[in-house]
């Protein structure tokens, strides 16, 4: 089964706490601090394969998490390092931060990565708070929290050559002679619900070819199986525009054709532009000769080579496939504007990790935020006067108090710091 979206959850590791340890030595205050650091959260990372086809297994599960870092331990020993979690999916996904809508990483070549939820940092052990004046902290930081984040994974094949065409005009007939690619073959539309690709070996050289489901008129608005199709053919270098001239469905080819591009045109005018080779099938049962004439004459008048091919005996089949490799070899990838990918690390950078926002609530009562306050005030032992002062201190080092009078805050109003309300004095 063929699968090209998913919608996943991906949690990152939280990162392990600090520890409060004191050494047992003789003549040290209060055995003197020897807490280590708290181990990095686990990531998690989304790396392409060349050897996935489909999105179907990130269908079905929906929710990622890697491993938490290990709390610091006693004589400075540093906590483990969560094990980062590898997700792989298949060459050409792109991932999308659902929230936002932003691109995070289009993985267009094997191997390609992204971290979409980056781990936790760990806390600091109580070592690193000794201080002339402080000479036994009975307090170390708390590890960064896990990071969540809900993820699209939209899969748009990598191809070297498109099969456009109405449904039932042989495209797949076409590519199980060019390959040894098997898709499901009936007299009846739709019989291609999914893309299939097959690899073409010609001339010592080969290339990817790919079969994709048909379309119908309203498909750049999703009608049928509308985006389905359109966004595989988006990343291909050459497009054969497979045509029925048999007449034996009663069908005009010329309007078939001017259907199929208004289509391409609507949904992205860049398809346009790609080099495109016209396949006349079904030439050896041509029931109106007529009209097949005059579908070769309207396509010498758009100066559109053309192939009078049979995919089902097989006439005409090399000439197309030596065209279409020409085509790729001298195929010049256009100028484009590059994908903007959004920098969802930015909010992970020392200057912005540190700022203090805050605000005056609906109750009257002035709030502080920010994520290392968060991390401090998590960190607080509300029992010790040491770590109490540090808490303070960071606030006022970070412009937190400045901040608040600006907004009015005076002696005796309350100030609340997550779940934790205190009055402030000027004192």
């Amino acid at each position: 089964m063929f699968v090209d979206r998913a919608e996943i959850t991906v949690i990152s590791g939280k990162g392990g706490n600090g520890a409060v340890t004191f050494r047992r030595d003789p003549y040290v205050p209060d055995g003197g601090p020897d807490g280590g650091d708290g181990g990095n959260g686990g990531s998690v990372i989304l790396r392409a394969d060349k050897n996935l086809r489909t999105l179907m297994d990130l269908k079905y599960k929906r929710k990622y998490k890697a491993d938490n870092g290990q709390d610091g331990m006693k004589r400075n020993r540093y906590g483990a390092k969560g094990k980062d979690l590898e997700i792989k999916v298949p060459v050409g996904t792109m991932i999308i931060d659902k929230e936002t809508g932003h691109l995070m990483k289009d993985l267009v070549e094997d191997g390609d990565s992204v971290v979409v939820a980056k781990g936790g940092r760990g806390g600091k052990g109580n070592v690193h708070y000794k201080s002339s004046i402080r000479q036994a902290p009975n307090f170390a930081e708390a590890g960064s929290p896990a990071k969540e984040r809900q993820i699209i994974l939209e899969l748009k094949l990598i191809a070297d050559v498109g099969l456009l065409g109405f449904p039932n005009v042989g495209k797949s007939t076409l590519l199980s002679v060019c390959t040894n690619s098997k898709p499901k073959i009936a007299a009846y539309h739709f019989t291609t619900i999914d893309p299939n690709l097959g690899v073409v070996y010609l001339h010592d050289t080969s290339f990817v070819m790919a079969d994709i489901a048909g379309i119908i008129e309203g498909a750049s608005q999703g009608a049928g199986l509308g985006f389905k199709f359109l966004k595989h053919i988006e990343r291909t270098k050459v497009l054969i525009h497979v045509v029925d001239i048999s007449g034996s469905e009663g069908r005009d080819p010329i309007e078939d054709y001017e259907k199929i591009m208004e289509e391409l045109e609507q949904f992205n005018p860049a398809l346009l532009d790609k080099p495109q080779i016209v396949a006349a099938n079904k030439c050896d049962i041509i029931f109106d000769e007529d009209k097949a004439e005059e579908f070769l004459k309207y396509m010498d008048k758009l100066n559109r080579k053309v192939f009078k091919i049979s995919a089902a005996t097989g006439q005409g089949v090399q000439e197309l496939l030596n065209e279409t490799l020409h085509q790729i070899e001298t195929y010049e990838e256009p100028e484009t504007n590059e994908m903007t990918m959004f920098d969802f690390e930015a909010d992970e950078r020392e200057e912005d990790y540190k700022v203090i926002n805050g605000y005056l609530d609906a109750d009257g009562v002035y709030v502080l935020e920010g994520k290392q306050l968060s991390k401090i005030f998590n960190s607080t032992n509300f029992t010790d006067s040491g770590s109490i002062r540090y808490l303070y201190n960071y606030i006022v080092k970070q412009g937190g108090i400045k901040l608040l009078k600006d907004i009015g805050l005076k002696d005796g109003d309350t100030i609340r710091i997550e779940d934790f309300e205190f009055d402030y004095s000027d004192d």
